[in-house]
């Protein structure tokens, strides 16, 4: 059995009438990356809260790196909130020094640690300026150093991608998958799937708190497999040859924005195997591009809500997958 970094038994949270997080089972493996997924108010910020012992469940169990809490772990632990905090009047170095002092690193080796990682995101300019002077994406990474500089064992980072512009959002992918291949086990959430997408290999989605679904990614999206290629013909006739190849179920046109109309997705027939099919098109269409289709993480999470009966829910949903994660409330 993988060791779990964090374990999640049976958990529920009100507040009033409003229930935040509906009896909620998880296990995030150590040594994982793990994205928490869905839309604002899906209850991804209450259960971080909840890990970190900020707030405590109705019912249920939390364990935090083999102890009954965070509490007990709290300095193996680093973690970035939602709702951002830094002293404004200290001078950034200076907080962050204490922020690693805090955690039990000497005060030498805090400030060494403090200025190293202040070069490595481009910010060693600030180091003597007060954190109020700084911008929102700045404040962002500072707030990023002061979860890491102590190497926890855990990292906790809610909407990390907040604030940044796209330079600084592939800056924090590169570090967020450095403390990854460290060995340290980082949870992120997010409602930006592009985001999860590319970092994590393993996935916890959740909707109106209660887990829609988790496990490995690669596993999540072979079980959501649409089984289609996508296809771009050298003409029009070619969008007409598809209908007629072996193993074609059925063309649908329009679904590669972009492109134009002869960029269309092939659904497979029940049973047939993609690569064959997709040899049969290429020896019979003349083909400017085809590959398999790969499901995307946004299209998995709308399936999964249209099975549970939400299928309502499709368009406002997709207002909060927007890749540049915007601001929003509790979630």
């Amino acid at each position: 059995m993988t060791e779990a970094a964090i374990r999640i038994d049976g958990v529920r949270k009100t507040f009033g009438p409003k229930v935040a997080v509906d009896g909620l089972s998880l296990v995030v493996p150590r040594g994982s990356l793990c994205g928490f997924i869905g839309p604002n108010g899906a209850g991804k910020t209450t259960t971080i809260r909840m890990i970190m012992s900020i707030i405590f469940p109705d019912t249920g169990s939390i364990q935090v790196l083999g102890k009954g809490s965070a509490l007990e772990s709290k300095d193996r632990i680093g973690y970035l909130p939602e709702e951002r905090g830094l002293y404004k009047k200290m001078k950034v170095g200076a907080f962050l020094a204490y922020v690693a002092q805090l955690k039990g690193i000497n005060a030498s080796e805090a400030s060494r640690r403090a200025a190293s990682w202040l070069q490595r995101v481009e910010l060693g300019g600030v180091i003597n300026k007060r954190c109020e002077e700084l911008s929102k994406g700045m404040q962002q990474k500072v707030q990023f150093i002061a979860a890491v500089l102590h190497e926890p064992e855990l990292i906790i980072l809610d909407e990390v991608f907040s604030g940044l512009d796209p330079m600084n959002r592939r800056l924090m992918r590169d570090l967020i998958d450095e403390q990854h291949r460290a060995g340290r086990t980082v949870i992120f959430s997010t409602h930006a799937m592009f985001e999860a997408e590319q970092l994590c290999d393993q996935i916890f989605m959740i909707h109106q708190g209660r887990k829609m679904l988790d496990g490995p990614l690669t596993d999540v999206l072979e079980q959501f497999d649409t089984r289609s290629l996508v296809v771009e013909t050298q003409s029009d006739e070619g969008v007409q040859q598809l209908r007629n190849v072996e193993g074609v179920a059925e063309v649908i046109t329009g679904t590669d924005r972009g492109a134009d109309k002869r960029a269309v997705q092939v659904l497979l027939s029940e049973g047939e195997n993609a690569q064959r099919v997709l040899a049969r098109i290429a020896s019979t269409v003349s083909v400017k591009r085809i590959e398999v289709r790969r499901v995307s993480l946004e299209e998995v999470f709308l399936e999964v809500v249209r099975r549970s009966g939400g299928g309502e829910v499709d368009e406002r949903l997709l207002a909060g997958f927007a890749v540049s994660s915007g601001e929003g409330g509790e979630s």
